[in-house]
């Protein structure tokens, strides 16, 4: 029996895809996974989807699973349910493009609670879903190297996909989405007081050799009103990032500029970029090469990076063949808008019987933003930092039904419900760190974030 044939059609190429996604930016579960392209060209892709056949909402024990107007409830794990939704459709892969429907959402850091038995002491501020998935059964896919762009599908029938692809065909101007403005003050949830005792007993832990390594992060929070999507095209042009990310989903608005890739499957390859050690940009050459220099010769942050290598090579082994695990790129440097980073890859081959799904499964929430031994990591940022982190560390990405996965570290990520907006900012804590050090690398970090907020207050 032959497999049914994948619907895949050309469309006119537009550079920027934001102009795009703005014909579809309103629908409920609209997104936009984001290149940064063509403030950036470190990434290729972007991927434009709305209407999904098939929703999963996770709060607590039960995820909601919405389809044709109908609504069941499941207190199955989260992952197997997405890998469920996604086996029903067989199709024949005859294209070469990254994604071919399938899933896209997120999977926030404190669905690790499904995973692993953790302590509850931290503030939930969230209140929204620990996981939300939409089942695609078209998208847009824009190539920017070899600036193309494709609709793809299955399932649709002619006169949608004819809909379809007269919508993304040209580009006309949209009505002018609402301001987005912050009504008040940004307030972090630690003082330098705090932050340094959350140190100063992680130091202590360190000591013992209870760890060896431990993300500390500070979460800011901001009154705001009007459309997020505004801020959000406003984000990627003074942060791009590749992968960077909006979703419109119907608890909360998602406003990402991650430059971190968590893990990545194409066509049974794995790999994954973990990013330890930071430094600020500076505006002058000299000083920034000297940044980076700095970067490069410390002991510091290679003993952290090669900490959080050595976790995610044991992680991903757990799905992947014996002996294909290789580390081919260590300690390079990646520069952003307002950082340096550290980065380094690590890849592997999926083993026989293994799904993207599986390998996500096993190595969430990702290393690089927990710390080292992970479980232990978790415990000690669940004592320490005050407020949960919802969709902070975990990840944002698609997985197709073609098999590929690609995903993000949810940091440099804004969060927007409920009439705030927020995001968090940290970083890793070893035996060599300094308080100051580590303290004004959260800034750092935050800059890009802050600079937006600060930009787009409301003047009284």
């Amino acid at each position: 029996m032959s497999l049914p044939k994948q619907l895949v059609t050309a469309l006119p190429y537009f550079a920027n895809s934001a102009e795009l996604f703005s014909i579809i930016a309103e629908k409920p579960w609209s997104v936009f996974l984001d290149s940064g392209y063509p403030y950036s060209n470190q990434g290729r892709y972007d991927i434009l989807a709305s209407d999904p056949v098939c929703t999963l909402l996770t709060h607590g024990d039960v995820t909601e699973i919405t389809q044709n107007g109908q609504s069941i409830q499941s207190t199955a794990n989260p992952f197997d349910l997405v890998k469920q939704y996604l086996l029903p459709t067989c199709l024949e892969n005859n294209v070469d493009l990254p994604f071919n429907g399938g899933a896209i959402g997120y999977f926030s850091y404190d669905l690790a609670r499904r995973l692993e038995k953790l302590p509850t002491i931290a503030e939930d501020a969230e209140h929204i879903a620990e996981m939300a998935v939409g089942i695609y059964a078209w998208a847009l896919i824009v190539d920017h190297h070899q600036q193309k762009t494709y609709l793809v599908g299955q399932a649709i029938d002619s006169q949608a996909w004819q809909s379809l692809i007269d919508q993304f065909s040209f580009v006309s101007p949209q009505p002018a989405a609402d301001d987005f403005n912050v009504i008040g003050d940004i307030v972090c949830n630690m003082d330098k007081s705090a932050y340094s005792y959350a140190y100063n007993r992680i130091k202590a832990y360190l000591k013992e050799g209870d760890c060896y390594q431990v993300n500390l992060s500070q979460r800011f929070v901001a009154p705001c009103q009007g459309n997020p999507w505004t801020a959000y095209q406003r984000l990627r042009a003074i942060n791009s990032a590749p992968f960077s990310c909006y979703l419109n989903l119907p608890e909360v608005q998602i406003l990402s500029s991650s430059p971190e890739c968590f893990l990545k499957v194409s066509q049974g390859m794995v790999e994954t970029k973990p990013i330890k050690g930071t430094r600020s940009r500076k505006q002058d050459s000299v000083d920034d090469a000297r940044q980076i220099n700095g970067l490069i010769h410390s002991s510091k942050d290679q003993a952290e990076n090669v900490m959080i290598v050595d976790l995610l090579r044991n992680d991903i082994s757990k799905t992947c063949k014996k002996g294909s695990v290789q580390v081919p790129k260590l300690f390079a440097v990646e520069s952003y808008a307002t950082v340096h980073h550290l980065v380094s890859t690590v890849t592997g081959v999926l083993a026989e019987g293994q799904q993207a799904v599986d390998l996500l499964k096993s190595c969430f929430p990702g290393g690089s933003v927990t710390g080292a031994p992970k479980i232990r990591a978790m415990e000690v940022i669940e004592e320490l930092e005050p407020n949960r982190r919802g969709i902070y560390c975990g990840t944002i990405g698609y997985i197709g039904f073609n098999g590929n996965m690609d995903s993000n570290i949810a940091i440099r990520t804004l969060v927007h419900s409920d009439g705030t907006i927020r995001f968090w900012a940290g970083g890793g804590i070893v035996n060599d760190s300094v308080l100051e050090e580590e303290y004004q690398e959260c800034f750092d970090k935050a800059a890009a974030m802050l600079d937006l907020l600060r930009q787009l207050t409301a003047k009284q």
